[in-house]
């Protein structure tokens, strides 16, 4: 191993857990820093005996968060929500909480900081979430300059919450709404973003820069639901939904739960979300296309799953 402790806040999430088995393989001693200890231990057999450790910390208590951080040479913060609930508002994990890790980061001597933003981060945005990102990516590099931002588009992966999500859509209603039809992403993939993280924690010239990072591949929303459905053979109807409508249905969805769609991520649809600038060749990694890993992990959607149908 070569010694240094990196503390990531939030590893134990779909991105936490890529980046975990990374860092692990390049021999760093991982802390995991999650809210509830006990739903991250399925992170401990990444590493080996004893490389990987788990840390109880909440963004939201300076005592943890100070807990955390203490003796770690690199930090990164992969917290984040989709959607505000209970005490997890936009600007207590996007912006307070963010603040408060490059804060304690700068007081205890951390060499390094890494924080997931996102594409779109823009204070003047339509979209709550992204006005939050931008206000907490603001908050980041004042607190501690030489932190590293990172703003994926949409990630996918094996575990994601876009591709999986629509498959399951399709697979239960036999159809695909279709908002913002035109709106254009750039998905990259989870193991890209992970090394992506882990060149940067093995290089200085990422101190203090943004990073914009997408796949090789530019798609429009619809595009992306044409593959779902011709990936998983379900042939459900793509059926185009006004946005008037999106946000009515939008404004009762949202106040469940666990929502399928919330107003203000329609407002984020709106806007394309397609890298610019700085991105993943700039730190070395050979961004991986779509149709190389979603097909593998969407096969349980199709009727006859991984086996053929007979004829």
């Amino acid at each position: 191993m070569n010694g240094k402790l990196v503390t990531i806040f939030g590893g134990s999430g779909f991105i936490g857990k890529t980046l975990v088995q990374h860092l692990a393989k390049a021999g760093y001693r991982v802390r995991v820093a999650v809210r509830h200890p006990n739903n991250a231990l399925f992170v401990k057999p990444l590493g080996d005996l004893g490389q990987i450790h788990i840390a109880q910390a909440n963004t939201r208590n300076k005592a943890s968060v100070v807990a955390a951080v203490r003796g770690s040479d690199i930090v990164i913060n992969l917290v984040g929500v989709l959607y505000e609930s209970g005490k997890q508002s936009f600007q207590k994990v996007h912006v307070d909480g963010a603040g408060l890790i490059a804060e304690v980061s700068t007081q205890m001597g951390v060499d390094k900081l890494v924080h997931l933003s996102s594409i779109g981060a823009d204070d003047e945005a339509a979209s709550k979430y992204s006005r939050s990102k931008a206000a907490g990516e603001a908050l980041v590099k004042e607190n501690f300059p030489g932190a590293t931002i990172i703003r994926p588009s949409i990630i996918f992966g094996p575990d994601d919450n876009f591709f999986n999500k629509f498959a399951a859509f399709a697979k239960m209603f036999r159809m695909l709404p279709v908002i913002c039809g035109d709106t254009k992403f750039q998905p990259v993939y989870v193991g890209d973003v992970a090394t992506a993280i882990e060149n940067i924690l093995s290089s200085d010239k990422a101190a203090g820069k943004t990073y914009e990072l997408g796949g090789p591949k530019v798609y429009s929303f619809r595009e992306l639901l044409e593959m779902v459905n011709k990936v998983t053979e379900q042939d459900v109807l793509l059926i185009p939904v006004p946005i008037q409508i999106a946000y009515f249905k939008a404004f009762f969805l949202g106040m469940l739960p666990n929502p399928m769609v919330t107003m203000d991520q329609i407002r984020s649809m709106e806007v394309d979300n397609v890298a610019s600038g700085a991105g993943l060749e700039d730190l070395g990694v050979n961004p991986t296309p779509v149709e190389a890993i979603v097909p593998n992990y969407l096969v349980h959607f199709k009727p006859s799953g991984q086996f053929k149908a007979a004829h």
